[in-house]
């Protein structure tokens, strides 16, 4: 992951989801959309087993290798062009559909004594990967917190053979988040 003098703050945010699932995510402000895209396929606790692409200012970026129509190198792009305010779309999975708005909340220095990227907030579980996009996760919750529902078993089974036995969609573990992010780490800058 670069590193820089000055960390991003920005809240991705899962979109059509309610209660709201979100990560409050701190980056070095020179990573680029492909190094992003790793951060936050971590902090959201994706797997990174389909295509995405970003959206900035109506330019798409994905990573070339996937040959995207009409999208520009990923790799190209870093977020230090981007100011507090500004907005852009992460999309996943286009089969699932998860769509992630992204807000620049703010650019500050990075502090010495910290490594980034890191997840400073969030909200809920991520929903597992292939359970259908908002639609099927929100079909998913109902199905297990009703053992009357005709396809609770068949959930919780779905969840054990993925290794997610035990998901609770309300739990948010920052700690793992973090610990999922390490490999991406670098050291701020001494000044």
């Amino acid at each position: 992951m670069a590193t820089g003098s000055t960390v991003h703050t920005i809240k991705v945010s899962l979109r059509y989801l309610k209660p709201p699932i979100w990560r409050r995510l701190q980056v070095p402000s020179d990573s680029t959309l492909a190094e992003l895209h790793y951060v936050i396929q971590d902090a959201m606790g994706w797997e990174d087993a389909h295509l995405h692409q970003f959206e900035v200012d109506g330019t798409s970026f994905a990573d070339p290798v996937h040959l995207l129509d009409d999208t520009m190198d990923e790799s190209r792009s870093r977020l230090i062009r981007l100011q507090p305010g500004d907005r852009f779309v992460y999309w996943y999975d286009f089969g699932d559909d998860w769509y992630h708005d992204i807000e620049v909340e703010s650019v500050d220095p990075a502090d010495p004594t910290l490594t980034y990227p890191r997840c400073v907030a969030g909200r809920r579980a991520c929903p597992p990967e292939d359970c259908g996009g908002p639609g099927g996760f929100d079909e998913l919750v109902r199905a297990l917190k009703d053992k009357s529902h005709p396809e609770h078993e068949q959930y919780r089974d779905w969840l054990q053979e993925i290794g997610e036995a035990g998901y609770d969609p309300a739990h948010l573990d920052l700690d793992k988040i973090n610990k999922r992010l390490a490999h991406h780490a670098v050291p701020a800058p001494q000044r």
